[in-house]
């Protein structure tokens, strides 16, 4: 297999960062020259994310972070996925006549995690102020930032909505009623304003005390000014949505009040020399970790990493996990979910014997501990599309094709959704985290706060009997997956990506080369890859695709025309 790649793996013995864009990795960096560690980096870089990279993330959005803690020897996760609004119940939404929760809007929003998840890591592991890891992230927002071109591509799709109809949203990404052109100068003035305001009131509550000012900082955030702003705006005003209404919002004080960020331990799968970890069952983590186990059984490394065989047993255990995560996934908190069985070697070995050399073209859940399975109905996605309000987005937009821009009008462009980043220290100490949520194309600007807030609640059903059901203070069953791996019992690497739910898809094709074949990690990333489409869409309005492969073009012909997968 060609191991031509576009860049060199980067070595180094005083510390590594990677994040979707350079301003992140910059300041992360920054942090560790200057004598910070991991953490502190790692909070200053996804600050900085939600400034740059405002169409895949924002200060309303959510994160999932993992650690390893060199001084403790562990692997940690903090649930920085914030949980539904005590208002949010299937019987209200089905009052309204609504069948799914719309994927833009207020009605979709969750309490915002990524705040409470950040600080929480900074105070119990970090060692600098918020101020200190705020500092890069205030500075892009008032001196200006340049806009990649896929930011203006998301304002393009989205600025007829904005001056009907969300006008706080027009008043920051239309300046002067105009799009902004990309790779200008773009200023997020209202974030900044709100980031003064928060350091000034933690300094003065929290004295010279960095831990007491961090608490005070989550304080003003959950139960301060912050939460009075979301309160206010999702009470009293009435924004459109895809159902073709204006509906108010459904957070409220208090679901912020009682809501903090919380730590869980890692599930882990073992793989050859390697332990994988990744975040509970509130994520689709254990996705991830289903296909190791059912792959167990394939002798993969007797085939070549672009062949037939590797790409078609990969893709059915990925069909197999994934309509396990369809049905068997959801907060624990309010499920019992059969995580020991769906990631035993039993059960592994079970769904391994269903892979066909035949594609499979139906939804094949298993049944752990003997379970009979709830399915949501695959034929709502369809339905609720055809009455619905789309001119203006849907849910996440990862393979949503937007207006082209100016010097692309000729070109199919995609516009991304979540962000990724990854610090190691020179002591060991290790992040891995995927914020998202609070785009800008998805809900409108609180005009008192300059952002807007998720919409994750979209992932949630609204029908009885399933484990993603929609309750009241439940998390939804994030796509948000950071990963880990230790190699040998020691820590060895933090990785991950965007992309909704091919999320556990790519970055087990990624380990997979580089465990099983030696790829280094540049080469892992750069080899040709692939996903499935064979679920109903996390995302509204969860249209089912079956057997759909969607595969880059340098895959060889030989393994494409093959087994009967849907090949695009």
């Amino acid at each position: 297999m060609d191991s031509f790649t576009t860049r060199p793996e980067i070595v180094g013995t005083f510390g590594v960062v990677s994040s979707t864009h350079w301003l992140a990795s910059q300041t992360a960096m920054s942090i560790l020259e200057r004598g910070g560690n991991a953490f502190d980096a790692a909070v200053a870089g996804g600050f900085v994310l939600q400034i740059v990279e405002p169409h895949l993330n924002g200060p309303g959005g959510e994160v999932p972070l993992m650690l390893w803690s060199e001084k403790e020897q562990r692997m940690r996760v903090i649930c920085g996925q914030g949980c539904a609004p005590a208002l949010a119940t299937p019987e209200y939404f089905r009052k309204k006549g609504l069948e799914l929760i719309p994927g833009i809007g207020l009605l979709p929003a969750t309490v915002p995690g990524a705040w409470g998840a950040w600080l929480t890591m900074l105070r119990d592991y970090g060692t600098l102020s918020l101020a200190e890891v705020l500092a890069p992230a205030l500075h892009y927002a008032e001196k200006g930032f340049p806009l990649v071109p896929r930011v203006v591509q998301a304002i393009t799709a989205v600025q007829d909505l904005f001056r009907a109809e969300w006008h706080s949203s027009r008043d920051v990404w239309l300046p002067d009623d105009k799009v902004p052109a990309p790779g200008s100068l773009f200023h997020s003035k209202a974030i900044a304003a709100t980031y003064r305001k928060i350091i000034e009131l933690a300094q003065h509550q929290g004295g010279m005390d960095r831990v007491k000012q961090i608490e005070a900082g989550l304080d003003i955030w959950y139960r301060g000014f912050v939460a009075r702003a979301i309160d206010d705006y999702y009470t009293h005003v009435e924004i459109r949505d895809t159902t073709g209404e204006r509906n108010k919002g459904l957070l409220r004080y208090e679901d912020l009040a009682k809501w903090k960020a919380t730590y869980d331990e890692p599930l882990t799968v073992e793989f050859g020399r390697y332990t994988l970890a990744k975040c509970g069952a509130w994520s689709q983590g254990a996705t991830f970790l289903q296909q190791l186990t059912i792959l167990r059984n394939a002798e993969l490394q007797q085939y070549a990493p672009d062949s037939f065989e590797f790409v078609h047993h990969v893709a059915e255990a990925a069909k197999l996990a994934l309509a396990d995560r369809m049905v068997w996934l959801g907060d624990p908190d309010f499920v019992d979910v059969p995580l020991e069985t769906m990631l035993s070697s039993d059960y592994g070995k079970q769904r391994f014997a269903q892979i066909a050399a035949q594609a499979s073209t139906a939804l094949r859940p298993g049944q752990p501990d003997g379970r009979q399975s709830a399915m949501p109905d695959l034929t709502l996605g369809e339905r609720i599309l055809a009455i619905s309000d789309t001119r203006y987005g849907i849910g996440e937009p990862t393979f949503a094709a937007l207006p082209p821009v100016r010097e692309w009008a000729d070109k199919e462009i995609f516009v991304g959704d979540t962000c990724y980043l990854s610090v190691i220290d020179q002591q060991g100490n290790m992040v891995s985290a995927t914020p998202s949520g609070g785009w800008l194309s998805s809900s409108p600007v609180i005009p008192e706060l300059g952002f807007s807030i998720n919409t994750r609640l979209q992932m949630t059903w609204i029908d009885d009997g399933l484990a993603s059901q929609l309750q009241p203070e439940k998390r939804p069953t994030t796509t948000l997956s950071p990963s880990m791996a230790l190699k040998d019992g020691k820590p060895y690497m933090a990785f991950g990506t965007p992309g909704g739910d091919q999320q556990d898809q790519w970055t087990l094709i990624f380990f997979l080369r580089h465990a099983l074949y030696g790829m280094n990690l540049q080469e892992a990333i750069e080899a040709p890859s692939w996903h499935l489409d064979h679920y109903p869409s996390s995302f509204w309005p969860r249209t089912t695709t079956l057997n759909r492969i969607t595969l880059e073009a340098r895959i060889p012909k030989a393994t494409i025309e093959q087994a009967g997968h849907d090949v695009r």
